[in-house]
């Protein structure tokens, strides 16, 4: 979707350290980034770093943009494009009308997110979905799918749920939103508190006894790869634990979504650590009060990025069954299965194309409504 449309968006990845302009047409960078310094604690220079690096970027192209989109931190009014008391930007503390001000400097809509949401928006339109889909259809298997959970592992803990190539924002802007739920180990808390680049660092401190003041997220994978002194045992236990963590909220999710999980973000570049513990949790059974166990999920739980698991979630198992009194057959589908895997896009390209997308889509169904 959007591959061949002719019709440009401007962009940005808004960092906490450094804003990156781009646009985009057809699902492609067409101009040259540019990047200024994130202002965060002075408002007035902030939106004039906005203004004037989307000017730079609009000088660039050759036919007028249609919209800006772009992901921003919250918490945020995104429908209406006013941003809040952001932890890491105090500049815009008591909220900022951020959309209707470059709407008014440039004339054209604008559209902003989390990263989360486009994330997902990105991988369902660009990424995995029709990747996997372009999969089945090449090992002759009827099943498509339509949903998807983008799961980020960073800072924090994002998510975002497309249905149906429609983005879940929910009505006050909160759908997908994970890193709220519920903490499995430390049921008092967010589980955000055990999916994050300090949830890594805090588990590795405590198993090892070792200060952490200095070590980051790929420092304790380096020492997991054994390519930096430290505990290993206690790096590979971090990592394994964020994956359980992440995989019992993942859980939760799925007994709504009902799709295929993709996962980006920087520490997902340990997923190879992460993705053993997230299996297992996403695996586990439950039971009833009688005894009687069940899988957690109703749906057989294939991690893509192994082969073998890969190769029997493309198995198309599907028999044909008559209808009763007639000599009609019909395709059934008796294996329910999703598929987890890791961005090959990665979370920046992926929030882009998802940006570009909801710029389009808003633009399309404003106009077709």
């Amino acid at each position: 979707m959007y591959k061949h449309d002719q019709r440009t968006v401007m962009t940005l990845d808004a960092g906490g350290t450094n804003f990156v302009f781009s646009a985009i047409c057809g699902n492609q960078d067409i101009v040259t980034p540019i990047c200024y310094p994130a202002v965060s604690d002075n408002l007035e220079e902030c939106l004039t770093v906005l203004h004037r690096g989307f000017s730079q970027v609009k000088e660039q192209l050759e036919d007028e943009p249609v919209a800006i989109s772009f992901a921003f931190p919250g918490p945020a009014d995104y429908k209406n494009g006013i941003i809040g008391d952001l932890p890491n930007f105090p500049a815009f503390r008591g909220g900022v009308a951020l959309g209707p001000f470059l709407k008014e400097k440039f004339g054209i809509p604008v559209f902003i997110n989390n990263d989360g949401n486009l994330f997902a928006y990105g991988e369902a339109l660009a990424g995995i979905l029709p990747s996997v889909n372009e999969e089945l259809e090449a090992a002759g298997n009827p099943k498509r799918y339509r949903n998807l959970l983008g799961i980020t592992l960073g800072t924090g803990f994002g998510a975002g749920v497309v249905i149906d190539n429609c983005l879940l924002t929910g009505d006050n802007g909160c759908g997908g939103d994970v890193w709220i739920m519920r903490n499995k180990k430390y049921t008092d808390l967010i589980a955000e508190e055990s999916v994050s680049i300090r949830a890594v660092r805090r588990v590795y401190g405590e198993l090892s006894g070792e200060t952490i003041e200095n070590l980051m997220p790929k420092d304790i994978y380096d020492i997991a790869e054994g390519t930096r002194t430290g505990n290993r045992e206690a790096a590979l236990k971090s990592f394994d634990e964020l994956g359980e963590m992440a995989g019992a909220a993942i859980v939760s999710a799925l007994h709504i979504v009902d799709g295929m999980v993709v996962i980006g973000g920087g520490v997902s570049g340990a997923a190879k650590y992460i993705l053993p513990g997230m299996m297992r949790e996403m695996r586990r059974s439950i039971s009833t009060f009688s005894g009687r166990d069940f899988d957690c999920l109703q749906m057989e739980v294939c991690n893509l990025m192994e082969a073998d698991d890969h190769k029997r979630f493309l198995e198309n198992t599907s028999t044909w069954v008559q209808v009763p009194f007639t000599k009609r057959e019909i395709l059934y589908n008796h294996t329910k299965r999703i598929g987890v895997a890791i961005s090959t896009l990665g979370a920046s390209k992926a929030i882009a194309l998802g940006a570009y997308a909801f710029a389009l889509q808003q633009i399309d169904r404003k106009y077709k409504g």
